[in-house]
């Protein structure tokens, strides 16, 4: 049997120093925890914390055609994007589906950046290509790049000190490029997948050890800590931001998902036709939040089930939610079960416990 070799970040051996339990991600070793998810949790949720993402996927679109490029592979309507704005998006497949869900950054009139999931960078640089028919000059970045995302309420005031960027005056979804901790040309995005404010920021591998240990230590005062993948799960779910590869994925549509939002008919894009048709003939099946009215912890595949005992849908992601201090999950149920406080049934360990159709975000 042949096993993949996994790639190292820049950052490999600093996480193994610091306790960090490294599991294969995405093809990825990457920290899943440090102490424990729970403490990480809070941490992000009253103070700061650092992520290291450099296992994301960053591409540079440029040229003359690289909007329309994009406008016709996202679903989103970028036209609407300036310099220095954010904007989620995502890829439809041509079978009602979802390559993946992404960021698109505009840098400037004819050059973009795309941040897609790291098990997906290949999936997707190869279905962006195949649409690239108006020579769009495209280079994949994601094996030069590290990204960090530091979250939390005292995000702002760690990295202050070491930019002169005025942190606290970026809106939400906006990112600028300028000297961070001595070094040219960074991107700080005012963006995160937390919901507890924050940045993410981009740069060459060879600057990760340097601004790494420099953050740590302008956030010593505030408590900041090494943050995990397991806990940026659960700080996600909270939200009720979808996951590619549980709550999305090639099979779900993004009007499925409750991802109308970033569906624009404005234009054209693959498959925009039927997601227009499956938006105004309506759904069968609908992504929604539930809070178990029962003690059990809903797991990503379990069953989900009417009063009848009916296989109505499935749950994508649970958890125990650290902050809520209940047990939530996002499940696809049959739309006539999507309705708030509608009841429904999570099959755990061969019982049928009662659940609730609750409004997203759990955390308000």
């Amino acid at each position: 049997m042949i096993t993949e070799e996994l790639k190292e970040i820049a950052l490999n051996d600093v996480h193994i120093s610091l306790g960090a339990k490294m599991v294969p991600f995405a093809g990825y070793k990457m920290p899943v925890q440090y102490v424990g998810i729970n403490a990480e949790h809070e941490v992000v949720r009253n103070a700061v914390g650092v992520f290291d993402v450099s296992h994301m996927g960053e591409f540079i679109l440029k040229g003359e055609n690289a909007l329309d490029l994009i406008q016709r592979v996202t679903s989103n309507d970028a036209s609407k994007l300036t310099d220095g704005k954010v904007q989620y998006s995502c890829l439809p497949n041509d079978t009602g589906g979802i390559v993946d869900d992404l960021l698109v950054y505009r840098i400037d009139e004819k050059t973009y950046m795309l941040v897609v999931n790291a098990s997906n960078i290949d999936k997707d640089w190869d279905w962006i290509s195949k649409f690239n028919s108006k020579n769009v000059e495209m280079h994949n970045i994601s094996d030069q790049t590290t990204l960090l995302a530091v979250q939390g309420p005292r995000a702002c005031d760690s990295l202050q000190k070491l930019t002169g960027i005025n942190l606290s005056e970026m809106q939400y979804y906006t990112f600028q490029k300028g000297t961070f901790d001595g070094i040219n040309n960074i991107l700080i995005s005012a963006t995160g997948y937390t919901g507890a404010g924050g940045y993410e920021i981009y740069f060459e591998n060879q600057y990760a050890a340097k601004i790494w240990k420099d953050i740590f230590a302008a956030g010593e005062e505030f408590g900041i800590k090494p943050i995990g993948l397991g806990a940026r799960d659960t700080l996600r779910l909270e939200m009720g931001f979808c996951l590619y590869g549980n709550d999305i994925d090639d099979t779900t549509s993004p009007i499925e998902a409750g991802l109308g939002w970033i569906t624009k008919f404005t234009k054209d894009f693959t498959n925009s036709a039927a997601l227009k048709e499956q938006k105004e003939q309506g759904i069968t099946k609908k992504l929604v939040g539930f809070e178990m009215v029962e003690r059990g912890i809903p797991r990503h595949g379990y069953e989900v089930k009417d009063v009848d005992g009916t296989i109505i849908g499935i749950v994508t992601s649970g958890t125990q939610s650290p902050t809520l201090q209940k047990p939530i999950g996002m499940a696809y149920v049959a739309t006539e079960f999507a309705k708030e406080n509608s009841d429904i049934y999570i099959s755990i360990r061969d019982k049928s416990l009662k659940a609730r159709v609750v409004k997203m975000p759990f955390l308000k």
